[in-house]
Parts: C-alpha cells; structure tokens; sequence
C-alpha cells in the first residue's frame, strides 16, 4: 500500500488522540494505551488493504476482534478483558469520525466486545488492615523512627480515603494545610485531572499530625526544595514504586506477604463501606469513579460475603 493511505489513516488517529488529551484530559497512561491498541487496529487495517476510514464496515472491525482473540506472529493473543479495552478504544474512534463528519456512520457500534467474567477484588478483613498498620509505626514516639511515622501516615490515608498510591504520592503540602479535626476533608485529584474531596477519618488525622510535626520537618531539613507531602530519605518527593516497597515492607511484617497491593487497600476501604451500610453512589464518589458500574463489581464481595455467613449460620441452610 502506498505510504500515503497509512499516513492519512494515521493523521486520523492522531487527531482522535489529541481530542482525547485536550477535550477529555484523559491520564497518561490511559494516552499509552489508546495509543498502543489504535497502533494495532491501524496495523490491521493497512494489512487488509483499507485506504481510508469510510472504507471500513462492522465485519472488518468483527474480523479485527477476532484477530486479537486468535494472536498472530507479530502479536500474543489477548485475553478477553485486553481484546474488550482495544474495541473500546475503536469504538471510540469510530464514533470520533462519525461525529466530525469523517464517516457517514459508525461502523463499530454493532459490534459488541467479548464478554468478560467479573473478578471479585480481594480485600483485607478488618482485622488484617489492623495488623498491617499496627507494623508500620503505631508505637509511642520514642519508639518509632521518622521514616516509619511516614510510612505509617501513608498507609492510613490509604487506608482511611480509598486513593490511589499515585494520589498520595502526588499530594503537595499545601493540599493538607487546611485539615483539621472541624474540617477533615482532603482534596484529591485523581485521573485525568478529576478532583474529588474525601473525608479523613480520626486515624488517619492523627497519623498525619505526628508525620508533618515530627517527621517530615526532620526529613525536608535535607532538601529544602521539596513541596511535596511525602518525602523519602534524602528529602526529595517519595515516588510512587518507593510508596509500594513501603507498603510490601510493611505487610511482610505483618505476615501477609503476598496478600497485599496499593490496589487492596482501595478494595478494602470500598469493601468496608458496603458492609457497614454505605450507599454505593457515595463509595462511588469517594472513589471518584466515572461510572456507578465500576463501583458496583464491590457489591459483589458483600453478597459472596453474606452468602457464606447465611449458608453457615442458618439452621435451614445447612445440609442434615
């Protein structure tokens, strides 16, 4: 094919992608994966001979599907979860051109992606999420070291506001200037920008306050540069991969290796709110989620969860 057909499609995708980073602020790494799943739809177009966007109908697209399902030399099969973000990402596209007058109609929107089992988040039990955060400086003062009053402050927020490892990590010292015990709301700015306000619980607080007056002034005295909330040894902005050794440090001394990720404690803390009565459009809101759907995989965990207990506890439940 003419280098000038793959050019024309590609001037396409980009000007999909660059709506994508300035009319809908999607993330960085949600930019890559566009990116990357686009690159290979362009790459199977151009190997079927497809000049222009108008040329291509539902069953390319279908054919497309299933290419990705199947693998190739070039490229692993995709696992029904991956072969869905992709046709989302095409679909988007499509629906893009349509709407600039690029295509007559969308081509994609009969086809449907590749149905996708929900896999139930695993969550701490209470008495887990005590134990990991009992490891991490919840001693008396004298007894604890500055980093681990760092570490502690940091896995409580994680903990206690259900944000992101990169949330936190993110968080400037100004952010936190304003919390106290009358008003402990924290302000979160999660993907593309989005911001959302969390409360803090008591906990949390005062994890919080032991690390900004005894911690981190010991800590910035190394670098004065650093506005950010958390710093590690040297002064500078804790990254995001140092705040998950911390976090692995912290459940191997718990004993709960292997059980632990950043994502957990999110699981965790939604998981916690269901049981315990909240609505699911506030957990929706707490974890600054776009779609109420998202959420709701949670509830899954609680009715798994009452299930269980209804099938071990009553006694019309259990077999004679």
């Amino acid at each position: 094919m003419p280098a000038a057909n793959s050019s024309q499609i590609q001037r396409q995708i980009n000007g999909y992608l660059d709506h994508l980073l300035v009319e809908r602020g999607l993330a960085k790494n949600s930019m890559s994966a566009y990116r990357r799943d686009l690159a290979r739809y362009q790459e199977f177009l151009v190997s079927r001979g497809i000049a222009e966007f108008p040329g291509v109908t539902a069953n390319e697209i279908s054919e497309f599907l299933i290419s990705l399902r199947l693998g190739s030399d070039q490229h692993p099969a995709l696992a029904p979860s991956s072969a869905a973000r992709t046709l989302i990402a095409v679909r988007g596209l499509h629906a893009f051109l349509a709407k600039e007058g690029i295509t007559t109609s969308d081509s994609a929107r009969a086809v449907k992606p590749p149905a996708v089992s929900k896999r139930l988040p695993k969550a701490l039990t209470f008495a887990e999420i005590e134990r990991l955060l009992a490891a991490v400086g919840a001693g008396s003062d004298s007894d604890v070291s500055v980093l681990m009053m760092r570490d502690h402050a940091l896995l409580e927020l994680l903990y206690g506001t259900g944000a992101r490892i990169s949330e936190l990590t993110d968080l400037r010292l100004d952010d936190v200037s304003t919390l106290s015990k009358e008003l402990p709301i924290l302000r979160l700015k999660g993907k593309g920008n989005k911001e959302r306000l969390v409360p803090v619980g008591s906990h949390a607080l005062r994890a919080l306050e032991r690390y900004l007056v005894r911690s981190r002034p010991v800590l910035s005295g190394k670098s004065t540069s650093s506005s950010a909330l958390f710093l590690n040894a040297r002064g500078s902005k804790l990254s995001r991969q140092s705040a998950w050794t911390i976090l692995q440090a912290a459940a191997q001394r718990a004993d709960l290796a292997g059980k632990v990720s950043p994502h957990t404690m999110r699981h965790s803390f939604a998981t916690h709110l269901l049981e315990n009565g909240a609505d699911v459009r506030v957990v929706q809101e707490l974890l600054g989620h776009a779609s109420v759907t998202t959420t709701q995989i949670y509830t899954l965990v609680t009715v798994d969860q009452l299930r269980e207990v209804y099938a071990t506890a009553h006694p019309r439940a259990q077999a004679r």
